[in-house]
């Protein structure tokens, strides 16, 4: 047992999950200038969506929404960080607690509720980001505000083109979000009939705001069944995106070894983590078989070993990245990933 677990057994895991995440947050701000970057053995460069990713892994959104720590992350072996999810409007998020761990499942549940500092916040923020070749690629997530109603096509396109002319500019690739299950109606956002419309506005208005296309992608939920999954990957084909995220958290809580008591005590939200990897992995594998090597896929969802990571590799990801995993195995484990890719 590595002097992580240790604390995180007997410490972290008795404090409250947000807590713990906003004094890891917060160390990370405080330290950053000490954090330096060390070459780590095996890790090979990566081309995807026109871009040199330092390696295959990166960290999943939701550990930097507001774009403060990011650029610490390489330091720990991450190639690539997406922040976020960013909304047009700064909102607070759902009511505490929304954060709560699942030990016995190596999972977390959140319900968030997107909280972030608003798309103008985040981009003062990046106005300062130093591009470097070779260096960390960072994606920007955007969700949609959760006053907007997802029944008013116009609102929703609008809410979301300006979080994309605020953040287009600074970002190395963009993700537009529709898949978190805290945003009441956001899901629906996922029929075709709604996505692609919602898809080519964005695609229109990050051309206005960039001087070169900048790669564009969709995140979906793994609760999608199996033909609107491949909708949505013939839908990305028509439209000519860079690819596909699959995938996000889970509304299912079957085959958790937590007891049934304490899951429903918990209550609603994303469940992410180790009861991801089986659906995730097969949503990545339809998406594969049906846009063939036409798109970047990025797997995502219970990749919590090398092996797993070197699955979701042969399954046809072309990146993978990661957050619940880097909960629970500290900062060792990006190395330790790389290390067996």
């Amino acid at each position: 047992m590595s002097l992580y677990d240790k604390v995180f057994e007997h410490v972290l895991v008795k404090m409250d999950a947000e807590k713990a995440h906003h004094l890891t947050y917060d160390a990370l701000r405080a330290g950053g200038p000490l954090l330096t970057r060390a070459p780590i053995p095996g890790s090979a460069p990566v081309t995807a969506m026109g871009l040199s990713f330092p390696n295959r892994l990166g960290l999943a959104p939701g550990f930097d929404k507001n774009a403060q720590v990011y650029d610490r992350m390489g330091a720990f072996g991450f190639g690539h960080v997406e922040i976020g999810t960013v909304t047009a409007l700064a909102q607070p998020g759902n009511p505490k607690p929304r954060l709560f761990r699942l030990p016995e499942d190596r999972a977390i549940v959140n319900r968030m509720g997107f909280n972030n500092d608003g798309a103008s916040a985040v981009a003062a923020r990046l106005a300062t980001r130093r591009r470097k070749p070779g260096g960390l690629v960072l994606g920007v997530n955007i969700g949609k505000s959760k006053v907007v109603p997802d029944d008013d096509q116009a609102a929703v396109e609008a809410d979301y083109e300006t979080s994309t002319r605020l953040l287009a500019p600074h970002a190395d690739y963009l993700v537009v979000n529709v898949s978190s299950p805290n945003t009441p109606g956001l899901r629906n956002l996922q029929a075709v009939e709604k996505l692609a419309p919602l898809l080519a506005h964005v695609r229109r208005t990050a051309d206005q705001v960039t001087s070169a296309p900048l790669p564009m992608l969709v995140k979906i939920a793994p609760d999608l069944s199996d033909d609107d999954v491949l909708a949505v990957a013939d839908m990305a084909l028509d439209l000519g995106l860079a690819g596909i995220i699959a995938t996000n958290t889970t509304i299912s809580r079957d085959g958790l070894r937590t007891p049934a008591a304490k899951v429903e005590e918990i209550g609603a939200g994303g469940l992410s983590g180790a009861p991801l990897t089986r659906r995730a992995t097969t949503v990545l594998r339809l998406l594969r078989d049906r846009v063939g090597p036409e798109l970047t896929l990025i797997g995502v969802g219970g990749i919590s070993t090398p092996e797993q990571a070197r699955e979701r590799v042969a399954a046809g990801a072309d990146l993978v990245q990661a957050y619940s995993a880097l909960i629970y195995g500290g900062p060792g484990w990006p190395r330790q990933i790389l290390k067996g890719l």
